[in-house]
């Protein structure tokens, strides 16, 4: 073998040998980022989850086109993480997620959701959401003490949670908006921008935070971004 063709041969063994370590770097690399992922859902091995969905406010039996894409969104997660997705309704949902995976979406304003009123009430006694009707305090969110209210179609929030009840061996995640575009943001932000709000949090295990829809008329659902950690207040009952 000639010394030209010998180092044509060296050459294309080095970039193959190049190639494949890159190749293999990458893919380890996808699969770290994906068992994060799985792990801060509770998705490790793909588990499977269900989703709760919440009924329009105004039309029950019916969906509405936010929740609708929210529902998309956990319906993609699963299929990213290999795990298969059911889909239930808040009116008939009622026994325990067990081995499963839950996304509680929608508030139980006007009975939309009666399950997350109970995640509410029974895991969450530092939440009051009050009623509907006139004045800046409508539907606003009352946390330790502190405010979040709704400013509809121009600044509203969704409220998160994340907490695994007994005797269930998987997590529950709350999505509680002021309407089912807050609840599309929310759904949109944890699925997209999970790592940024694995490192705001101090427990990955349980939290609840507040993310805020700003400019909504000019960004849509997209404008979400996370306005505090409430973790401490809102699993801790109010004093009287």
């Amino acid at each position: 073998m000639s010394g030209l063709l010998f180092n044509i041969l060296i050459g294309l063994v080095t970039s193959v040998i190049s190639g494949g370590g890159v190749w293999l770097w990458e893919r380890g690399k996808r699969t770290r980022s994906l068992h994060r992922k799985a792990a801060f859902f509770g998705l490790e091995g793909g588990a499977p989850c269900v989703v709760v969905m919440s009924d329009k406010y105004s039309k029950p039996g019916s969906v509405a086109r936010h929740d609708v894409h929210a529902v998309v969104d956990v319906v993609m997660l699963g299929r990213e993480l290999g795990s298969p997705v059911s889909i239930r309704r808040g009116r008939e949902f009622t026994e325990s997620n067990g081995a499963r995976t839950e996304f509680c979406i929608g508030g139980p304003i006007s009975d939309a959701n009666p399950r997350t009123g109970g995640h509410l009430a029974t895991y969450l006694p530092g939440v009051t959401l009050l009623p509907y009707g006139p004045g800046p305090d409508s539907m606003a969110f009352l946390i330790g003490g502190e405010r979040f209210r709704c400013d509809r179609r121009h600044q509203e929030r969704a409220l998160v949670a994340k907490f695994r009840p007994d005797p269930a061996s998987r997590p529950i995640f709350v999505v509680c908006g002021h309407t089912s575009i807050a609840n599309r943001a929310a759904v949109h932000f944890m699925t997209h921008r999970y790592q940024e709000l694995a490192r705001a949090l101090e427990s990955a295990e349980r939290f609840c935070v507040v993310i805020k829809l700003d400019a909504i008329e000019t960004y849509g659902y997209e404008a979400a971004s996370l306005e505090r950690d409430v973790t401490l207040a809102a699993f801790t009952a109010a004093a009287s």
